[in-house]
């Protein structure tokens, strides 16, 4: 299988592919995160998250 990074526009209960790939990029550690295991993402900033434990620096960062 071919490793594509997909486009998405993250929504406040969802996100759509706009871009078919198979996973995107935690904006804050690099990780590559698969489409079926994106659980964690920031609407406003238009950003992904691996775990909580990324969104927690996330937001201590934004401070």
């Amino acid at each position: 299988m071919n490793k594509k990074k997909a486009k998405v526009i993250f929504k406040h209960n969802s996100f759509e592919i706009v871009e078919a790939g198979d996973h995107v990029l935690c904006a804050v550690s690099g990780r590559e995160i698969k489409l079926e295991n994106l659980n964690y993402w920031n609407v406003d900033l238009q950003e992904a998250y691996y775990s909580p434990i990324e969104v927690k620096k996330k937001i201590k960062d934004l401070k």
